[in-house]
């Protein structure tokens, strides 16, 4: 899934051709799943032929800032979306497909925008793409106030909390700590990938529970998840530039054959990778550098937590979202509100309960007839087997009674 530097490459490739242009016109494809309480066409009619202001990002989210008093788009990549320049390559997740063609419109397009011709640069496309149909296109009045923007924990690089603030949101959680990583209500942009890094880069094991961490360890996390981000931003999510001595390429080698190029750690030993489950999703860690503490759980007193399932292969393009609950949720979002002190934030959360009408169902069980069963008969000592609550002495005697009808 693109997470936040590839979400930023998005942003300033949109960034770089649009600004101060006007939108002349606008191709969409119909897409019930990707437009978001929205009609492909309700789109394009409320962006066309308006200027842009700016293009920005929040969390894995970017978003355009239009000319005028209607509402702006936000964009969500997904697991697959991508989006493309005319002439240019599309914006690959990681490595580009074999099978990929050179094609205008592209494939999977879900809008293409028109960018009017300026007295230095010539008119410009600019595509929205998306295979698995996973990403979200929105239209909203102020994003940074609205949904999915809203319920946003703090961007590493934007709303880095203090490590004083920072370490006292931690020590409230119990979850394991990359399930803290990849909780946007917490970590806004942090995906798979970014939180395997920064816990291999601070030698922490991914199912370490949050209330054991050390102050130290805490400090650790803050240094490399911004550390982290804003190196990977630097080169423009270029994962060919991202330094030697990072798992990230290596993380992605489990359950294929032809081996890369060994991550040696420090001290000249080759790293052992392996891979678990924490959360539904995927984490690689080295065995040698990330030792799980033998007091988890919170205490001395505390049951030790089950260790993770098996990870299996290519989880990191599952489709489940990174999102995790937390009762501390909105004490994390009271400071994100703080941080971002030009901004009215807030949290929201939709519960849908389905209630049970137990009046209706025991009138139901009342005047339901009930079942009743033959006594089972042994047969030359024999007890009959019940299959499905139907003795084998009746699907016998039917049988039989089958072949007489048919004589």
């Amino acid at each position: 899934m693109p997470e936040l530097p590839e979400v930023e490459r998005a942003k300033e490739l949109l960034r770089s051709i649009c600004l101060g242009r006007i939108i002349e016109n606008v191709e969409t494809t119909e897409d019930t799943i990707v437009y978001t309480g929205i009609s492909h066409t309700e789109f394009a009619a409320e962006i066309k032929e308006r200027k842009v202001i700016d293009v920005a990002r929040y969390g894995k989210v970017f978003y355009m800032i239009l000319e005028g008093g209607g509402r702006m788009p936000v964009f969500h990549l997904g697991m697959t979306g991508m989006v493309q320049v005319r002439g240019d390559q599309p914006t690959w997740y990681r490595v580009r497909p074999k099978d990929a063609q050179d094609e205008w419109p592209p494939k999977w397009m879900k809008f293409i925008l028109h960018f009017a011709a300026t007295d230095t640069q010539p008119a410009v496309q600019f595509a929205f793409r998306d295979a698995r149909r996973l990403a979200r296109i929105r239209l909203c009045a102020k994003p940074l106030e609205e949904a999915p923007i809203s319920e946003l924990g703090f961007d590493p690089i934007l709303s880095m909390p203090t490590l004083e603030n920072f370490t006292v949101l931690v020590k409230k959680r119990r979850c394991p700590v990359k399930a803290l990583l990849l909780d946007q209500s917490c970590f806004a942009g942090v995906g798979n990938w970014i939180a395997d890094e920064v816990l291999f880069q601070a030698r922490i094991h991914p199912e370490q529970r949050v209330d054991t961490l050390s102050d130290a360890q805490i400090e650790l996390i803050h240094e490399k998840t911004v550390s982290v981000c804003q190196t990977a931003v630097d080169v423009h999510a270029d994962s060919s530039k991202f330094p030697a001595d990072w798992l990230f390429p290596h993380r992605w080698g489990k359950g294929k054959k032809e081996k890369s190029t060994p991550l040696v750690l420090p001290d000249g030993t080759i790293a052992k990778i392996k891979w678990l489950t924490i959360g539904g999703r995927t984490s690689a860690f080295v065995e040698q550098v990330q030792k799980l503490s033998k007091s988890i759980g919170g205490g001395a007193n505390a049951k030790p937590k089950k260790r993770g399932q098996k990870a299996t292969q290519n989880d990191d393009d599952d489709d489940s979202s990174d999102l995790t609950e937390s009762s501390d949720a909105p004490g994390l979002v009271e400071h994100v509100k703080a941080a971002k002190a030009s901004v009215k934030r807030g949290k929201r959360k939709m519960v849908e309960e389905v209630e049970v009408d137990a009046p209706m169902q025991e009138e139901a069980a009342s005047t339901s007839k009930p079942q009743t069963k033959r006594p089972r008969k042994a047969v030359n000592g024999v007890e009959p087997v019940v299959v499905d609550n139907v003795l084998d002495d009746d699907i016998s005697g039917s049988r039989r009674n089958s072949r007489k009808a048919k004589r």
